[in-house]
């Protein structure tokens, strides 16, 4: 267990949480907390990002949650210590969320996590988005910081059904990565593809999804 005296400072939670997670605050606090708990001993999150916890990551994350239809069931590729799947899983509860991680130790903290939260709409899957196979495919794919679009854009397309959506948290060039992915978009028969930027009135920085539907 991380010794709080030793650990950097926890970021205060910002008004902004209340705006993006509503009733479900005290659910997204605590997971904050386990995170500070938990998250650098087990290699989740480094001790430099307890300053900006709430507003890079977690924040950051829940912006995604009000472009999910009702009742989706939305794949998280790569979900690491649950950004975004577990927090979409925390600000929607009227989703299902299948959380995709290679790595053991990661799979055992999201599958730890969901049981602290309580969070009923989790499944945690171990293996690798190219290899896994979903009982059903995802209504929306997800995913964020796993790699270049040119790189997660065949990884994920198998995922979701025809008419689904890729939503996937993207750094300052991102329009660079489109512009570099212009073949696997079209390979993947892609459609409506766009660059959202979301989160401007929240804060001072800002989040950006690159969306796309399958055809």
């Amino acid at each position: 267990m991380t010794d709080p005296s030793t650990a950097g400072a926890l970021e205060a939670e910002p008004p902004a949480a209340s705006v993006v997670f509503g009733d479900r605050t005290p659910v997204a606090r605590a997971y904050v907390a386990h995170l500070r708990e938990f998250g650098e001993l087990l290699g989740l999150i480094g001790p430099q990002e307890l300053p900006r916890l709430w507003t890079r990551h977690v924040v950051n994350s829940a912006l995604l949650a009000p472009l999910l239809p009702d009742g989706a069931h939305v794949a998280d590729v790569g979900s690491g210590a649950g950004l975004p799947g577990l927090v979409l899983a925390i600000a929607r509860p009227d989703t299902r969320l299948t959380l995709i991680e290679p790595m053991e130790r990661r799979t055992e903290w999201l599958a730890a996590e969901r049981d602290r939260l309580g969070l009923d709409n989790v499944t945690v899957l171990r293996g690798r988005a190219q290899e896994v196979r979903l009982d059903e495919p995802a209504d929306v794919v997800t995913a964020r910081a796993v790699s270049a679009l040119k790189t997660l854009i065949p990884i994920t397309r198998g995922l979701v059904r025809p008419g689904g959506t890729l939503l996937f948290l993207k750094g300052e060039r991102v329009h660079d990565e489109v512009a570099a992915a212009e073949k696997e978009i079209r390979r993947a028969r892609l459609a409506d593809v766009e660059v959202l930027t979301l989160g401007a009135d929240l804060g001072p920085e800002v989040t950006r999804v690159f969306r796309a539907t399958v055809n």
